[in-house]
């Protein structure tokens, strides 16, 4: 059953990047690059898209909003199989695979990364309740490696994800699990998509010591913007979850058409660029283009409103997309090589973002395969984790996840009071004989 649910990821994740770049093309083809009122559909339609996107969410794939790595780390700290299955099962699998290529079909700036670790950690887990097998915890861990490993064809990174961001801690039984799910994942998405660089090959380097501030600057800006994201969608979330308390359904669909515009204006002021993943934008980046100068800012608030609007996506190629325009435009400013800068850009911003430094450096190698470049990335890398620490001391996925693990809190002690007998009152059982 292992074996199968891990060979099962690596398929089902290549097949649903193929999607994803189908829905992705299908809305850029169709309602990006024109001229006259054309550009201006996305104002109707990508609201309209959020709109239904959220409902979607909220009426039948409950806690498939946003990324998915939140509810994965959130069902490792539950102990009830009951409430794991609120995050993950088959049925969430599939509802946040159909959602979020539901999202990138009305242009919303999201990834289709995160998701993939929440299908991956479904997978496995209900692989588990067939199966009969323990150790639900490594399991859940397994499965998300193995969904970034199959999203990316990053091995390593799936492996050194797991180890930083899901479990924050080194088991060598666990990490047994981990490096198996991978490997077959691995050769199940190899079969389906060929072996291939998520970025393309650069081998630029940097040079010593001209290219040192440059490093540094793509480190703690990068950083410093990582950290604001952060700040501001764990903000956001906290201040709409406390809004939708009293009319959930009528402030839902505010706050997703909000939301939408927000995206759709983005989308028509930069030309189409910020909509959707962002990869063509980084790619063409790492490839020595130089974006437009404020893209990254664009790109930035494009993938804000995503986040935070109620539907399932996820923030990993949108990150690194953001991070790749930032690294531009330093690149410049300083009068560097845009290549090089991308991908220092990237590797600083990342780091801010999720606060996993050797995540970041380590993914980036392995989606541009530039290993000439190892030092200059981790240390790019360490920079952005070090100054978002100084800003935002708790990283953001756990810190998302805690809004999960309460909600089933919550939801527990409201039964567990349902269920508990009525007190004693002997006046009133005497009433009632009377």
């Amino acid at each position: 059953m292992f074996w199968t649910a891990a060979l099962a990821i690596g398929a089902i994740g290549a097949g649903f990047a193929s999607l994803a770049n189908v829905a992705q093309a299908t809305f850029a083809n169709a309602f990006t690059g024109h001229d006259g009122w054309h550009r201006f559909i996305p104002l109707v339609l990508t609201p309209a898209g959020f709109l239904l996107t959220a409902w979607l969410a909220s009426r039948f794939f409950p806690a498939s909003q946003g990324s998915g790595i939140p509810q994965a780390i959130a069902a490792r700290h539950l102990r009830d199989d009951e409430e794991r299955s609120r995050f993950l099962s088959f049925r969430m699998a599939v509802g946040k695979i159909l959602l979020t290529i539901l999202g990138l079909l009305c242009g919303a700036s999201i990834g289709r990364e995160g998701p993939t670790v929440q299908v991956g950690a479904s997978i496995m887990l209900q692989a588990a309740r067939w199966g009969g097998m323990a150790q639900a915890r490594g399991l859940i861990l397994a499965g998300s490696a193995a969904g970034i490993a199959a999203a990316f064809n990053t091995p390593l990174a799936g492996i050194v994800f797991a180890i930083e961001e899901m479990s924050r801690a080194y088991q060598a039984r666990t990490n047994g699990l981990v490096l198996f799910a991978v490997i077959l994942a691995g050769l199940a998405s190899l079969s389906v998509a060929g072996n291939y660089t998520y970025f393309g090959i650069t081998h630029v380097t940097a040079a010593f010591p001209g290219d040192v501030p440059l490093v540094i600057a793509c480190g703690v800006v990068g950083g410093a913007f990582g950290a604001l994201f952060s700040t501001a969608t764990l903000w956001i979330t906290r201040t709409v979850r406390q809004w939708r308390a009293g009319t959930p359904l009528t402030r839902m669909f505010v706050i997703a058409g909000s939301a939408g515009l927000a995206v759709a204006i983005m989308g028509v002021a930069f030309d189409g660029a910020t909509f959707g993943t962002g990869y063509a934008q980084a790619r063409g980046a790492i490839e020595g283009t130089p974006l437009p100068p404020l893209y990254f800012l664009g790109k930035f608030i494009a993938s804000l409103a995503s986040t935070v609007g109620g539907i399932p996506g996820g923030l990993f190629a949108p990150s690194l997309s953001v991070g790749a325009g930032l690294g531009s435009t330093l690149g410049v400013a300083f009068g560097a090589n845009i290549s090089l800068a991308a991908v220092l850009g990237m590797a600083g911003y990342f780091a801010g973002v999720v606060q996993a430094p050797m995540t970041a450096f380590v993914i980036i190698l392995e989606m541009t395969g530039d290993h000439a470049n190892v030092i200059p990335l981790m240390i790019a890398s360490m920079l952005g984790y070090g100054t978002a620490r100084l800003i935002t001391p708790e990283p953001l996925y756990h810190s998302l996840s805690r809004f999960f693990i309460a909600d089933a809190l919550r939801r527990r002690r409201a039964e567990t009071a349902s269920e508990r007998p009525e007190p004693f009152n002997p006046a009133e059982t005497r009433s009632r004989v009377e």
